[in-house]
């Protein structure tokens, strides 16, 4: 995804899960009971408990999207996940086996050995907040690190199918020099259907502004590319055409791997909330419109109580001949 747009990149969800987690730093201060629910863009869900036998732990559950079949999915994760998620938080984290029922992962968080220190404790709940990311974005993790120590991937010119959102996938396809990554954007209404189809389309235009040379090259075609032809046929159909994004060592290099791997995982999260957003614009200059001409309509209507009184009130007074002489001559 273009670099131009990463602070924008569905950060509303990591943003709302950062702020609960600094929620859950408040309630942990004042000792109180836990159990909380909630459901994050594309059927993530995740459960918080906390009790009041141990204040200092924190239990959060995480169920990720149905897999397709294509996807390789060990042990009901992504490949790497385990090994992800203990190396983001080691020290701090326990890997709860098995998971809590109905949830593909559960992390014990110890909350006595946080650092001391307010920035990296910050950066931690950060991290906490990122876990979504941090699990479903570590096999892509890993075909980008091919990319920056430019070694050989097992995938090399392979296809790879990763779960972005129920029974849904996107597609990697690693090469020596640079990683492919196809997105079939697929939408249920009709009317976010349309209104994807121009943002992307937009969203395409705009990477070739003059101030985004640097950013990864991006395509969009209404009909699967090239290289999808290996793909499932019900894996490849999309009602809002196809995004490709091109990878280079340049795009992952330091700390550009983490923003990579978060805009790409997340993209589709990304213009599904765009689409909202820019539906919930029109309807609300819509409304705004009605208004404005039943108002319009309003004052053009009579005012027929008035008109009638007056007509009522009316007199007429007779005028003799002398009189209405003189008013003639007035």
């Amino acid at each position: 995804m273009s670099m131009h747009c990463e602070q924008m990149v569905v950060s509303v969800t990591r943003v709302l899960l950062r702020q609960r987690v600094f929620w859950w730093m408040q309630i942990l201060e004042k000792g109180v009971e836990l159990d909380y629910h909630w459901v994050e863009f594309d059927d993530v869900r995740y459960h918080v408990q906390v009790s009041m036998k141990n204040p200092h732990l924190l239990l959060l559950s995480l169920s990720l999207p149905t897999p397709p079949p294509e996807t390789d999915f060990p042990g009901g994760l992504p490949s790497g996940a385990i090994e992800a998620v203990k190396t983001a938080y080691a020290g701090v984290v326990q890997i709860l086996d098995p998971p809590r029922d109905g949830f593909n992962l559960t992390l014990k968080l110890n909350f006595s050995k946080f650092p001391p220190d307010e920035e990296r404790r910050q950066a931690l709940l950060v991290k906490i907040a990122s876990v979504r990311e941090i699990v479903l974005g570590a096999p892509l993790r890993a075909l980008l690190k091919h990319l920056t120590s430019k070694t050989i991937s097992s995938d090399m010119d392979r296809l790879v199918a990763l779960v972005h959102r129920p029974n849904e996938s996107f597609f990697v396809i690693p090469q020596m020099e640079k990683v492919i990554v196809v997105f079939p954007m697929r939408f249920k209404d009709s009317i976010d259907t349309v209104l994807a189809t121009s943002f992307l389309q937009e969203f395409v235009q705009a990477r070739r502004t003059a101030g985004l040379n640097n950013a990864p090259p991006c395509l969009w075609s209404s009909s699967p590319p090239l290289e999808l032809k290996k793909a499932p046929a019900e894996a490849s159909l999309a009602n809002a055409g196809f995004v490709s994004f091109v990878i280079f060592p340049r795009h992952v290099e330091g700390k550009k791997l983490d923003r990579t791997v978060s805009s790409l995982s997340t993209f589709h999260a990304y213009v599904s909330y765009h689409v909202k957003c820019s539906e919930g614009f029109m309807h609300t200059r819509m409304r705004r419109r009605v208004e404005s001409l039943i108002q319009a309509l309003d004052r053009a209507k009579p005012d027929v109580e008035k008109s009638k009184n007056l007509a009522n009130n009316r007199s007429f007074k007779r005028l003799s001949l002398k009189e209405a002489h003189a008013n003639s001559h007035s």
